[in-house]
């Protein structure tokens, strides 16, 4: 043990070498242009590819993309370091002491029966040894920095710990026909638009004029929000369920692509039925 936390010790000491030397004047233009602000994008990014590597369970890939996510996290500590701010040291003393001070069953005494009861000392350690103002609303301690799909999981997550939760799995599914058959009414209602006498307007040029395009978008969204609270009903996180269709359409899309080439016949509407068809033989394949 004391051999390995003395390798690690050395290669973080490595790592916050280079990202210094990287960030001093004469190191790289980039990185030195670099602010916590433009990294952010990056930070979400390396994230969902981490996801990515973890779900292909390729430990060199997930190895990789660790190393991603620890430049960034060291980057971002040392660019509030070089502002004076805090140092990369008080980042990690931080969630090493906050580690410790919310595990009381592990470094202390405290006695719990599950998992419920960690979750229950976390919350009130954060309040009467942290000092954080309880908030007025359960759901307030959920980002509103979190992409949409995430938070709306997080936000089903609260809600059904407090006790607001369907009582089966009938109930999750009922509430998702119920929002098709609204977005299919608020569409039908868009077509009758469209079917009105030509004018110049969206609605005449086969495009939702902007009031049913708002109740669709609504709607829509309602819709996506009970397919999220089915996934957290089986415990799966949905945006790692759409990230994994993501990679098996794009799979599938570019078979089609390859095999369309190979026969010679073009990409378009009109030739559906053939790419149809090699749709169908990527699916055995993906």
């Amino acid at each position: 043990m004391k051999k390995n936390g003395t390798g690690n010790a050395a290669a973080f000491e490595k790592l916050s070498g280079i990202v210094k030397r990287l960030r001093a004047p004469g190191g790289c233009p980039w990185d030195r242009e670099q602010t916590p602000a433009t990294l952010r994008g990056d930070l979400i990014e390396e994230t969902y590819e981490c996801v990515e590597a973890i779900d292909g369970k390729e430990p060199g890939h997930i190895m990789e993309e660790l190393g991603d996510l620890f430049l960034l996290v060291t980057m971002l500590s040392y660019m509030h370091e070089q502002k004076g701010g805090f140092t990369v040291a008080q980042t990690l003393e931080g969630v090493s002491a906050k580690l410790i001070r919310r595990h009381p069953h592990v470094f202390g005494d405290v006695k719990v029966g599950g998992s419920a009861d960690v979750l229950e000392n976390w919350a009130r350690i954060k309040v009467e040894q942290e000092g954080r103002k309880p908030k007025d609303s359960i759901l307030d301690t959920v980002s509103r920095g979190l992409p949409p799909l995430d938070r709306a999981c997080k936000l089903q997550k609260k809600a059904a710990r407090a006790g607001f939760d369907w009582p089966d799995l009938a109930g999750v599914v009922g509430k998702i026909e119920e929002e098709l058959a609204e977005v299919q009414e608020a569409f039908a209602h868009g077509a009758a638009a469209e079917n009105a006498p030509a004018t110049e307007n969206a609605a005449a040029a086969g495009v939702p004029a902007p009031e049913d395009r708002a109740a669709l978008e609504c709607e829509l969204g309602d819709l996506l929000f009970s397919v999220v609270n089915l996934c957290r009903y089986f415990g799966i996180e949905p945006s790692v369920a759409l990230q994994r269709t993501n990679g098996k359409f794009e799979n599938r899309f570019k078979h089609v692509e390859k095999r369309m080439k190979e026969t010679g016949v073009e990409m378009k509407r009109e030739n559906l039925a053939v790419m149809d068809k090699f749709w169908e033989e990527a699916k055995e394949k993906v």
